[in-house]
């Protein structure tokens, strides 16, 4: 894979807005941005498909607010420039994090400030990159925020890093795919002989009189039925990725045994004192609570910090239902036998949206198989082809407004924040979600949203021409 950041000359684009008065220091911002490599664009009312740069003459109220309706509800990335360092505290910094913004750099005159925007900026286009391949390559699914942002933590952790990595979460949220995620990203920048193998390891099904065999191997006779000597699983990973399942289900013993592996990159088979060389990328994965594990003594703290360099949690299929649509639709294709897969009727896509997911995305997949097998021809999938077993749960449909949104309009409240403007937000972020959707196809996003083509077009209309009044 080439990734952009190969030639160190590449021109990285970014949407540019100024928060100020002083168009000299615009002017001259805008020209180190640009020789030190960073092509410009014009803001407007979306930029999700550039991350941006935002420069402030000042951290007061007023530009504070300016940056958090920049950034709200966008999923491009922001830098916050200040161009009065000689009044920035670090108080100021938090606050312009606070407001939306990824990072805070202070402009200082003859700094190299401008290269590092650029590195930043090139750093964040590579990871949408990773991203993008490695999801396309797995198959990984999904567009909600909360998704797209993990998976990019996770992509920047395994491509620029080797440390180890814990993924927790929920059973069926897909810890085993993130993991093979990390393996894929994190070996496409090595340069080795090896084959890069991912070797995955059970560790619930681990018999506990076999357990040393498994990760470190045997030699012959080193125990009864050694009938010839076997490499383990640290072997098999040199120069790969060792991925730990469900770690917290190992033995108190062989955590002794794995922590010395993993901090002195050797081991020795059973029944042998030659010690072996190993290096490959650690990646573990539990739906336990590992830090209430070591505390009642069932899991060791040197191990938990020695796996835990960097340390993930997936989302609850209930916390990402913006992408229950689109795994449905992807499960549909695998199970059915035509060329083309029938299409969900709005009942049923209803049905999908409104049931509670205790089983996270595994059991949405064998929901959809079942009501493919039942389903005939290639005509829209109705509620008559969901079996009778998942109909009595039909019956139960979400809380709406539920406590995220009552928890996001109480933190708007405190912030000061008006009627008038809660309203504006709301819906905008509404709009924007249903198109995004909807693929920006206009009419299918203006029924989602119960109005016409015609009020949707005015809407956007409308919202734009606040955002260019913003930004003059």
């Amino acid at each position: 894979m080439l990734l952009s950041n190969s030639p160190e000359n590449r021109k990285v684009e970014a949407w540019f807005q100024y928060l100020g008065s002083d168009k000299a220091a615009e002017s001259k911002v805008q020209a180190n941005l640009s020789a030190a490599g960073i092509q410009l664009r014009t803001v407007s009312n979306s930029h999700s498909n550039y991350h941006g740069i935002a420069c402030l003459s000042a951290v007061d109220s007023a530009s504070l607010t300016s940056l958090r309706e920049i950034c709200e509800g966008q999923r491009s990335l922001v830098i916050a420039i200040v161009t009065s360092p000689a009044d920035v505290t670090s108080s100021h910094c938090w606050q312009i994090i606070k407001a939306g913004a990824s990072d805070a750099v202070v402009w200082q005159e003859h700094s190299a400030a401008a290269k590092q925007v650029y590195a930043k900026l090139q750093r964040w286009i590579t990871t949408d990159e990773l991203v993008t391949w490695g999801t396309r390559e797995l198959g990984l699914i999904g567009d909600s925020d909360s998704w797209t942002t993990l998976l990019r933590s996770i992509a920047e952790a395994a491509h620029f890093t080797d440390i180890p990595i814990l993924v927790m979460g929920d059973s069926g949220t897909g810890k085993e795919l993130l993991a093979r995620l990390i393996h894929l990203v994190g070996t496409c920048r090595q340069n080795k002989t090896a084959q890069h193998e991912l070797i995955t390891v059970d560790c619930s099904t681990i018999v506990p009189e076999l357990s040393g065999s498994e990760l470190f191997g045997h030699e012959r006779g080193a125990f009864t039925n050694a009938v010839s000597p076997r490499e383990g699983a640290l072997a098999l990973a040199d120069g790969g990725t060792l991925f730990l399942d469900e770690v917290g289900e190992l033995p108190l013993l062989l955590q002794t045994q794995l922590l010395r592996a993993v901090q002195e990159k050797s081991y020795k088979r059973v029944g042998s004192n030659v010690w072996h060389e190993t290096d490959f990328r650690l990646v573990c994965a539990t739906n336990r609570d590992l830090a209430s594990q070591v505390e009642k003594g069932q899991f060791r703290l040197d191990l938990y910090h020695r796996i835990a360099g960097w340390t993930f949690r997936t989302i609850p299929l209930n916390q990402r239902r913006q992408d229950i649509i689109p795994l449905a639709c992807h499960f549909l294709r695998t199970c059915c036998s035509g060329d083309i897969a029938p299409e969900f009727d709005s009942a049923v896509r209803d049905y999908l949206l409104n049931r509670d997911y205790p089983g996270n995305v595994r059991e949405l997949f064998q929901l959809v198989r079942r009501i493919g097998n039942r389903h005939v021809g290639q005509w829209p999938i109705t509620l008559g082809d969901i079996p009778p077993q998942d109909v009595t749960r039909e019956g139960t449909s979400l809380a709406w407004p539920d406590e995220h949104l009552l928890a996001t309009i109480t933190n708007a409240l405190t912030l000061g924040i008006g009627l008038r403007k809660i309203n504006q937000v709301t819906t905008d972020t509404a709009i924007r979600l249903a198109l995004r959707s909807e693929k920006d196809n206009l009419p299918r996003a203006a029924r989602r949203l119960g109005v016409t083509d015609r009020a949707l077009q005015k809407r956007r209309a409308s919202t734009k021409v606040q955002a260019e009044s913003s930004a003059a």
